[in-house]
């Protein structure tokens, strides 16, 4: 487990009901755990949400959400931004090899916020979106894609995938070969000796 545990000594007074204090009771011990991820590019308020945990061991059972090494995270997602290039099958196989699917964006928060882990305009992405024989825009997930949320430039045919730049959303043949992102929900961490 890659952590830093820090330890804290809190010594609280307690007031009586008639105003004086009880002796000083024992030092109360919190942990607090620090997680350590890949370091994403994103704003500093998001990146400090998505690389820094820490909690009360005394008070919070199920542990925290992690997401595997390599991966990062970000608004609940664990994502993974390959380093090799493939066809939008041939990624959207990969990630099933990783128990994960191709990204599926939400919003145009998260549109933005994605777009800022890539850091060039000529990277590219496949995303979990294609052109159906329905003649519409569909995810992976089965739902269709609301154009005024999210707007694709490029001629769409049948064979058409979605992949997303630091700047856009593009139309492509699935045919050729780009990077990918994967997703997948975080996971609690299982405490030692449980």
């Amino acid at each position: 487990m890659d952590s830093q545990v820090t330890y804290a000594d809190l010594n609280l007074s307690r007031q009586s009901a008639h105003g004086s204090s009880s002796p000083p009771s024992l030092p109360q011990v919190i942990f607090l755990s620090q997680k350590s991820t890949e370091k994403c590019s994103v704003d500093a308020q998001e990146e400090y949400r998505s690389t820094q945990e820490y909690r009360n061991e005394t008070t919070e059972r199920p542990g925290p959400l992690r997401c595997p090494i390599h991966w990062c995270s970000l608004r609940g997602k664990c994502l993974f931004l390959s380093h090799t290039f493939n066809s939008w099958k041939n990624s959207l196989a990969d990630c099933y090899t990783k128990e994960s699917s191709l990204l599926i964006i939400q919003d145009e928060e998260e549109l933005r916020l994605i777009q800022g882990l890539i850091k060039s305009g000529g990277i590219l992405y496949w995303i979990g979106l294609n052109f159906t024989s329905e003649k519409n825009w569909k995810w992976i997930n089965g739902s269709f894609l609301n154009s005024n949320v999210l707007k694709i430039d490029g001629l769409a045919y049948g064979n058409s995938c979605a992949f997303i730049s630091n700047e856009k959303i593009f139309s492509e043949d699935c045919f050729v070969e780009n990077k990918w992102i994967c997703q997948k929900e975080p996971k609690p961490v299982r405490k030692s000796g449980t």
